[in-house]
């Protein structure tokens, strides 16, 4: 049988995947540290036993995008339920998006490092992606995007804040700067915020109608739901109303929506871990400089980092890894990746796990000093 031809520009492509080792503790995904709270698995077993399960769910997901819009209100976001766009992840989120703004002839732009997902997903969707290194120090120099703008027109611009891999928050004026350059050129501004609940600044603050901004959330990692796949973007109510256009139907199934809708009423709980998060990334980023490391301060859940160089200055971060997997410690090997030069990435996880990350990177690095990396 000849094989039918996957297309030609994906035909080298691979997937994303992130390495799953069986150890004690995992540290490697950013996945939330615990479990949601017990009621709310009950409240989603409640809601299970009212799905009419012969019917299709409520296409529009009616209730959840209206809670979620009351909660970002409160926040201060000009929101309403007119302005959310609920989808499988925040992944799907921004598939949608493409689909709908990007494509064959048109471009995206990013920022690197990022995200890997948005060059990705870029891709399977048929867009050129152009890719604008960051400093040294992983900031954006905006005052570089005029000259870029002027001679290319991106459909769709993406910004992780916090940005994945790095943890840093872009500031307020450099959103600003993004959007005003986007604004021009008639493009759009993605704001990833994926991991927004852990930082400072939310880019909500400056949606609009008359603004070409979407500001992307997911339940995966403050609300504990990565197993559930459920994500949203606030934006215009125009935007909106396209995405709508070329999103399957029906997409987003009636038990999904009923667990979306049941974890907003733990607010309470979600703060109280987020606060926990924080703190805890606070005690992890002291104890690794205190070893020597090079630190990126974070605003997310994870803190990307650089062991010390060996004695003949080179990056440890490899052997570092697996030092660490040997004492069945897991977290994201970022050391050959572009940028990244024996860099490593760790979740925050509980107190006992990053206890035991701390003790078995302290014992790596301590071996590794007497030149026994493991």
């Amino acid at each position: 049988m000849t094989r039918p031809r996957v297309r030609d520009d994906l035909a080298a492509l691979t997937g994303y995947h992130s390495p799953q080792v069986d150890v004690d503790v995992r540290l490697n995904t950013n996945e939330a540290p615990a479990a949601p709270p017990a009621a709310y698995s009950a409240a989603v077993a409640r809601a299970a036993e009212s799905i009419a399960w012969h019917r299709y769910p409520d296409r529009a997901a009616t209730e959840l995008r209206s809670r979620l819009a009351a909660i970002h209100a409160a926040e201060g976001a000009p929101v309403t339920i007119d302005n959310v766009f609920c989808a499988n992840g925040s992944n799907e989120v921004l598939q949608t998006i493409l689909l709908a703004f990007a494509g064959p002839g048109r471009q995206i732009l990013t920022f690197e490092p990022t995200y890997a997902l948005h060059q990705h997903i870029g891709h399977i969707t048929g867009a050129e992606r152009l890719a604008v290194d960051r400093t040294s120090d992983f900031l954006i120099d905006t005052g570089e995007l005029a000259e870029l703008f002027e001679f290319e027109s991106p459909a769709v611009t993406f910004v992780c804040s916090p940005n994945n891999p790095t943890g840093m928050v872009e500031p307020r004026e450099t959103i600003e700067a993004l959007l005003e350059q986007v604004t021009a050129s008639g493009g759009l501004l993605v704001v990833d915020e994926a991991y927004g609940q852990f930082s400072d600044f939310s880019a909500q603050e400056l949606l609009g109608e008359d603004v070409p901004l979407v500001v992307s959330r997911t339940y995966s990692k403050t609300w504990a739901m990565a197993g559930a796949r459920l994500g949203y973007l606030l934006g215009p109510a125009w935007l909106v109303s396209e995405l709508e256009k070329v999103v399957l139907p029906y997409h987003l199934d009636a038990l999904k929506q009923a667990a979306g809708i049941a974890a907003l009423d733990f607010l309470d709980d979600m703060s109280e871990r987020v606060a926990e998060i924080v703190a805890e990334r606070s005690r992890v980023d002291a104890a690794l400089r205190a070893l020597g490391n090079t630190v990126w301060t974070s605003g997310a859940n994870f803190i990307l980092f650089r062991p010390p160089l060996d004695a003949n200055g080179k990056t440890t971060g490899s052997a570092v890894w697996q030092g660490l997997v040997d004492r069945s410690v897991l977290v994201r090997n970022t050391s050959s990746w572009e940028y990244l030069d024996g860099c490593l990435r760790v979740t925050i996880g509980t107190p006992a796990d990053n206890d035991r990350f701390l003790a078995a990177l302290t014992d790596v690095l301590t071996a590794s000093d007497s030149g026994d990396p493991t």
